[in-house]
């Protein structure tokens, strides 16, 4: 159900970002590792009136910060998507009107300042840095190279190609710039309007997790004596078993259809 564990992760030696990696920090993990503890007691206990059996239960919060953390680093990444389409868009115009890449770059860092007035947002961190190798004599090809293996992610590997591959033929890099930035802003453009059209579906689907609890809960205060043989024979523990297992099937394959990739 929490996904395949993972080996334990380092920070990069050289202190950059790898948007792969979230490292969580000793405070959170508890908190998480807490609040998940306290949900699945509150389950466990709906479903067995048990606190021996509900204890089982809440000890599966020990794999929730894992889960967290990958939820974090996929709220993360779709983020930078969204911020690396503004500095396409914020390049693309600079390069349309003769700048050089290195002045694009520096005037693309205004227009976003703008846009995200929080100094550690992720695409202000990497141009500040782009910018700081490029005052170091290193090439801006090696610079986006260098942001593109630590995004890991698909639009910004595909820019990084074709802008590198521009670069070394000498095509031109304007009408280059502009196709890709229109390009690989309508692919995210197409994949914020299918988040906004399963939006309503999530919701639902938050909702059908929550009910068969809901429902357990409220036969239990209003028909007692009919859900008694559940919680106090083995016969029914084995059925509530049975269900929890169904529910968690559930809920991993409608995290599966809830993820659509284009």
């Amino acid at each position: 159900m929490f996904g395949k564990k993972k080996e334990p992760v380092l920070p990069r030696e050289d202190g950059l970002t790898d948007y792969d990696i979230y490292i969580m920090g000793k405070q959170e993990r508890i908190f998480n590792i807490v609040l998940a503890a306290v949900c699945l007691f509150g389950v466990g206990y709906v479903f067995y009136h048990s606190i021996i059996l509900s204890l089982f239960v809440a000890l599966l919060a020990l794999k929730f910060p894992e889960v967290r953390t990958n939820q974090i680093i996929a709220k993360r990444k779709r983020q930078l998507t969204l911020q690396f389409k503004d500095m396409l868009y914020s390049l693309a115009s600079a390069l349309s009107v003769g700048k050089s890449v290195e002045t694009g770059i520096r005037d693309a860092l205004q227009d976003l300042r703008v846009v995200y007035p929080d100094p550690e947002t992720d695409i202000l961190v990497e141009m500040e840095y782009i910018l700081r190798g490029l005052g170091m004599n290193n090439t801006v090809e090696a610079m986006f190279q260098q942001f593109a293996e630590r995004a890991h992610l698909e639009d910004i590997d595909n820019f990084v190609d074709i802008f590198v591959t521009c670069k070394r033929t000498g095509g031109d890099l304007m009408e280059v710039m502009r196709s890709t930035s229109n390009t690989i802003g309508e692919k995210i453009e197409v994949k914020q309007e299918i988040d906004t059209l399963i939006s309503g579906k999530r919701y639902e689907f938050n909702f059908m997790m929550v009910l068969p609890v809901i429902m357990v809960l409220f036969l239990t205060l209003t028909s007692g004596d009919y859900m008694a043989p559940v919680f106090q024979t083995v016969v029914g523990r084995i059925a509530m078993t049975v269900a929890i297992a169904i529910f968690g099937l559930a809920y991993v394959v409608g995290s599966k259809v809830m993820k659509i990739t284009i």
